[in-house]
C-alpha cells in the first residue's frame, strides 16, 4: 500500500492512503492521525489501512483527487535518520578525488551518520540556501522506514522490520563539509533539511523489485529537465537495508519511525550518470584535470522519481527549486 501525510494537521500531518495510481486519497484519521501512530500500532493499523487501500484500487471508494503540493514528507518529522553510504563506488570514487585509499574494513563496516530529524522539506518545496558559494548538491538514495527494533538484531531478522520503502533529495552542502569533517565530530552545517517522496510504499507493494533488502529499479535524478543519471538502486549496493539495520541496532534498540538512507545511489557502470553533482564533478576532474559542472544555483530545478517497468511513477516524485533563504 501507498501512504502519505497532508500538511494540514499540525507538525506531524495527517495521515492519508493514496491509491497505486498516485491518483487519488483517503483521510484515515479514525484509523490513525498520522504515519508516526501507524507505525507504533502497525499490527493493528496496517490490516485496516490495507483495506482502505484495496478499497480505492477497486474503486469501491471514491476518496479524493490527489495533489502532491498538499504532501508532506511522509514523516514530516522523525524521531531518527540515519543515513548509510551502502554504494562503494560512490565512496571510492570521492576518496579517489582527494588522493585517498578506501580502507578495507568499508568492504564490511557499513558508513553511517545521524542526521537532524527534527523538519523535514515537503517533496514538491523549494530548497532555501543562504549562499551559492557553498556548493549546494542533491543526493538521490532509497530509504526504509522500521517499526520497534530490538537492541542487537541481527541482519536475518532485521527485514521483518521494514514497514515502508521512500525516496530521499539528502541535500549536501559540499563546501561546508570539509572543513566539518576535519574537526572529527560529523555533519551539522553540512546537511540541512533532507526531503522524501510524496508517499512511502510498502515493500510487498514494489513485487520482484523488492528481493534481498534491496529495491532493484533505475533511480532517475534530473536538474533542470536533464538527466543527470538512472543508476539501478540494487546493483553495486555492498550492503543492503537489513544489514544496515542489525549496523545500527549494535549497541541500541531503534524506536519504531526510524528511517534509514542508502547513501547516494551509485552504479559502477558509469554510463547510468549519476545522483549527485559531487559524484560527476569527481569523474570530470579524474578524466580532464577539472571539473566542468558548477553546483546548484538559485533557480535550478531538480527531479527525482522512480519509475516501475510499466513507467508509472512508484514514489510520486520529489520536485524541488534552489530558492535564496529569506526570513
Amino acid at each position: 500500500m501507498k501512504l502519505a501525510s497532508l500538511k494540514q494537521g499540525g507538525r506531524d500531518g495527517a495521515l492519508i492512503v493514496v491509491d497505486r495510481m498516485l491518483q487519488r486519497f483517503m483521510v484515515v484519521s479514525e484509523i490513525a492521525p498520522t504515519l508516526q501512530y501507524a507505525l507504533e500500532h502497525w499490527s493493528s493499523t496496517a490490516p485496516a489501512l490495507r483495506e482502505i487501500y484495496d478499497g480505492l484500487n477497486d474503486r469501491q471508494f471514491h476518496g479524493i483527487a490527489l495533489n502532491i503540493k498538499q504532501l508532506a514528507s511522509p514523516l514530516p518529522r522523525a524521531y531518527q535518520w540515519l543515513d548509510g553510504s551502502a554504494y562503494l563506488s560512490h565512496v571510492e570514487r570521492v576518496r579517489r578525488a582527494r588522493g585517498a585509499e578506501m580502507p578495507p574494513s568499508f568492504m564490511h563496516d557499513p558508513l553511517m551518520y545521524q542526521g537532524g530529524s527534527d523538519t523535514f522539506l515537503a517533496p514538491q518545496s523549494t530548497i532555501p540556501l543562504v549562499d551559492e558559494a557553498w556548493g549546494c548538491d542533491i543526493e538521490a538514495e532509497v530509504a526504509i522506514v522500521t517499526d520497534d527494533v530490538p537492541q542487537s538484531c541481527t541482519a536475518q531478522d532485521a527485514e521483518q522490520h521494514i514497514k515502508l520503502v521512500m525516496l530521499v533529495n539528502d541535500v549536501s552542502l559540499r563546501n561546508l563539509i570539509p572543513d566539518e569533517l576535519a574537526k572529527g565530530f560529523g555533519f551539522i552545517h553540512g546537511k540541512p533539511p533532507t526531503a522524501f517522496s510524496p508517499v512511502a510504499v510498502t515493500p510487498d507493494e514494489l513485487g520482484d523489485h523488492w528481493r534481498d533488502s534491496k529495491l532493484h529499479l533505475p533511480l532517475r535524478a534530473h536538474i533542470n529537465h536533464e538527466l543527470l543519471g538512472s543508476p539501478n538502486a540494487g546493483e553495486d549496493m555492498q550492503f543492503n537495508f537489513s544489514q544496515l539495520i542489525a549496523h545500527a541496532a549494535k549497541t541500541r534498540s531503534l524506536s519504531a519511525g526510524t528511517i534509514i538512507g542508502s547513501g547516494t545511489v551509485s552504479n559502477r557502470d558509469l554510463a547510468r550518470g549519476f545522483t549527485c553533482l559531487a559524484e560527476k564533478r569527481i569523474v570530470e576532474k579524474l578524466e580532464t584535470g577539472e571539473p566542468h559542472t558548477s553546483f546548484l544555483k538559485y533557480g535550478d530545478q531538480i527531479c527525482i522519481e522512480m519509475l516501475d517497468e510499466y513507467g508509472a511513477s512508484v514514489f510520486g516524485a520529489i520536485e524541488q527549486e534552489v530558492s535564496p533563504w529569506a526570513i
